[in-house]
């Protein structure tokens, strides 16, 4: 998938290719933030069970660890981005890895459930500034030219840390406890921010003015006034229900028996997240084939399958399904958030900004509704609100017009 980026304005100052040595030390920096934040985004994902019976609270309460890291991202994502426009995107980005690094030490130190979801729900308004800032900032360094292998370098690191954070702490947890898990990856995470304060080029000329907070809310008006923009949010919000559902519930299930796993063990189920790094590169070229509608509803059907396949009381079964369901998943996200972005002629960073922040409030939706699903109806109700989810995504498909395609 080719992503469109602006063309940079006459500046005097030439942009950055791959021989210059601050491209190269600007890859490595947005790679190693990318892993740092998202080391700490799902950091209790795969420690949910522990939480719950180390901290005497529900299951439901545990899961909030998360829902309120990711409602933080979305509240977080749109005022993060506005004021990089004001201070800089290497400021934004700096203080985010930062801060939310240093809140990752201080995780480990909370006795109480609520310090700790308190504490995750200001981790996530402070992650909020690199996804906000780090693609503006590209787009201001990078020569159009490169632009799209240096995006694809930083969301690689989205993706090692994802499953850095999920695979890394269960092994920890299972050795150390949760406690040194969560400040295994604060320190990791630390030292990620400061690889990207060391090498990381400062801002350069910027290729358009800055919005101001009238046309901000003008701007964000006319996008949530468009029929074709609303549909592909919500075909976002759907697809991340089920994902941020099947992956949350995991732990829970598979701890409990007949399996009864260790949290190493089910920390390794979370390989399969990079079913999404082959799958993403792939997806734009079959939706440009096939057209976007087909595609998002070929996602929607890979997804409900997948969780109807992991019915199975059985742990190969389950790992079939959800490489299917990840597969499903990359599928939807990848495109709706693509033709989000390129279905507009003005004001593309906002409308992407609004699609993660709607992608990341139905994250914490999802988290929390499967969570209490499965504890009140078992895995049978997770996959029932997932097939439901899948059901009304495909709906949402069919309706959009066969022109789109996604740039």
């Amino acid at each position: 998938m080719i992503l469109r980026v602006p063309t940079p304005a006459s500046t005097g100052t030439a942009l950055l290719v791959p021989t210059d040595r601050d491209h190269r030390r600007a890859m490595v920096a947005l790679f190693s933030a990318g892993v740092g934040v998202f080391l700490l985004l799902y950091v209790t994902q795969g420690l949910l069970p522990q939480l719950a019976s180390g901290l005497h609270v529900s299951p439901v309460i545990a899961s909030l660890t998360i829902s309120a890291t990711t409602a933080g991202v979305a509240i977080g994502l749109i005022p993060m981005s506005s004021l990089s426009e004001i201070v800089g995107r290497v400021p934004v980005m700096t203080g985010s890895i930062v801060t939310s690094s240093v809140i990752g030490v201080l995780l480990p130190l909370c006795t109480d459930a609520w310090w700790l979801i308190g504490l995750r729900a200001l981790q996530g308004l402070a992650l909020a500034g690199l996804p906000a800032t780090a693609m503006a900032y590209l787009a201001d360094r990078i020569d159009p030219r490169h632009t799209t292998a240096a995006i694809g370098i930083y969301l690689s690191g989205n993706s090692i840390g994802g499953l850095g954070s999920r695979f890394i702490s269960g092994l920890v947890a299972e050795a150390a406890g949760w406690r040194v898990a969560l400040g295994v990856l604060g320190v990791l995470s630390m030292l990620c921010a400061v690889v990207f304060r060391v090498l990381i080029p400062g801002d350069g000329p910027r290729r358009s003015a800055p919005l101001t907070p009238r046309q901000l809310v003008g701007t964000l008006g006319r996008h949530l006034r468009n029929p074709l923009l609303l549909r592909l949010y919500l075909l976002g919000a759907l697809f991340m229900v089920v994902f941020g559902a099947v992956y949350t519930v995991l732990g829970f299930r598979l701890e409990a028996s007949p399996f009864g796993l260790s949290e190493g063990a089910v920390g390794a189920f979370f390989l399969i997240y990079l079913v999404g790094t082959v799958t993403s590169p792939r997806v734009g070229r079959v939706a440009g084939s096939i057209g976007v509608d087909r595609t998002l509803l070929a996602g929607a059907a890979l997804a409900a399958i997948g969780t109807l396949v992991t019915l199975t009381d059985s742990l190969a079964a389950i790992a079939v399904g959800l490489v299917i369901v990840t597969a499903g998943f990359f599928t939807g996200h990848v495109v709706a958030s693509a033709s989000a972005s390129s279905s507009v002629t003005t004001a593309r960073a906002q409308a992407s900004a609004l699609y993660l922040t709607v992608y990341y409030v139905a994250n914490s939706v999802g988290a929390t509704v499967a969570t209490a699903t499965f504890h009140s109806h078992g895995w049978n109700g997770v996959v029932i609100l997932c097939v439901a989810c899948m059901g009304a995504a495909a709906l949402v498909a069919a309706t959009l017009p066969r022109s789109i395609r996604p740039r």
